[in-house]
């Protein structure tokens, strides 16, 4: 599927003039953008101008193009109230316009209401996920950085935490990265593994916050640890991660999904496409997904390119690496 839908696919121009009610000085600022950057990224997807003063818009181009922005902006406008139209969400609105536009839904279930924020899925694929996560005790989520299934994996397990539907989360990820070697980085063990484990602070911090998650982390309701440090244990009631699973060996793979007790869910992800073990080594990732789904209780999502929240080019790389793979083979 070609990243910008609607580019060029129209001859004849026409142009539409809408207006945007209830009139709302911020809602607008926030759908237009600092600059009216978002307005200039709606233009470049659609393929249209796109003209306003206050609340009117008049919109150019192809006849398809200038429908599909008219209903693109409404919607936008609508959403403008609650949340926040940053770049990035928006570029994930516009690669997913298809069926942003085609939904009805103005209150989805799954859309996480946490203390702090509300946590909303931006594609299909991203409400899947989500659902998937609920009805089953493991779901794996595949797919390339970027597409948002670690941050959606540690909002779905904040959520569980603060529905009580667990008493502590444990993130996990293997110390192993791009080759490098643990003992060749400065400080000690917990030093050493710490940058390992940013991705899984950063989305724990958008969640609930810097201090709660201090707080959190001082009582042991959050654990992040290497995932070395799950063997012998077992985790009952808890929301358990386990993230950049494609560089987990098979004997370790089998180790953290025998980890996991009663009344606990888990979330494994990954990007079978981004393996730094050694060439001899099989990943346990793509080990387990040959057979591991057979199982009740166990189900996977796949994200795509176009879930991406990434800056558009990685979205092409992306598409670019898989086409060059497909011709190889």
């Amino acid at each position: 599927m070609e990243e910008y839908n609607y580019m060029r696919v129209n001859k004849k121009s026409t142009n539409q003039h809408i207006k945007l009610e209830p009139i709302d000085n911020d809602r607008l600022i926030n759908l237009c953008g600092l600059l009216d950057k978002n307005i200039r990224q709606i233009e470049s997807f659609f393929d249209v101008e796109i003209s306003n003063r206050g609340n009117s818009f008049k919109i150019t181009g192809g006849i398809e193009n200038v429908a599909s922005t008219s209903n693109f902006i409404e919607k936008i406008y609508d959403l403008s109230e609650k949340e926040e139209i940053t770049p990035k969400q928006l570029h994930l609105y516009l690669n997913n316009s298809i069926e942003f536009l085609s939904t009805n839904d103005e209150s989805s279930k799954t859309d996480l209401n946490l203390k702090k924020n509300t946590i909303k899925p931006k594609s299909n694929n991203q409400k899947k996920f989500i659902e998937t996560i609920k009805k089953n005790t493991i779901t794996f989520g595949i797919g390339a950085a970027g597409t948002g299934k670690t941050f959606l994996a540690v909002a779905c397990a904040v959520d569980a935490l603060e529905q009580r539907e667990v008493k502590k989360i444990v993130l996990v990820r293997p110390a192993i990265e791009a080759g490098e070697k643990l003992g060749f980085l400065p400080g000690d063990l917990a030093e050493k593994i710490d940058p390992y484990l940013q991705p899984l602070y950063d989305s724990l911090y958008e969640c609930l916050g810097f201090e709660n998650v201090n707080k959190l982390l001082e009582k042991n309701i959050i654990e992040i640890a290497p995932l070395a440090y799950m063997r012998g244990r077992t985790l009952n009631d808890a929301f358990i991660i386990l993230d950049e699973a494609q560089n987990t060996t098979t004997s370790q793979m089998q180790m953290f999904l025998t980890r996991i007790g009663y009344g606990s869910s888990t979330v494994v992800t990954g990007d079978v496409s981004q393996i730094d073990l050694p060439r001899e080594a099989q990943s346990g990732l793509k080990d387990c997904l040959e057979f591991i789904l057979n199982i009740k209780g166990i189900d996977a999502v796949h994200f795509e390119p176009k879930d991406v929240m990434r800056h558009k080019i990685v979205t092409s790389i992306i598409n670019e690496y898989e086409k060059r793979k497909k011709n190889k083979n």
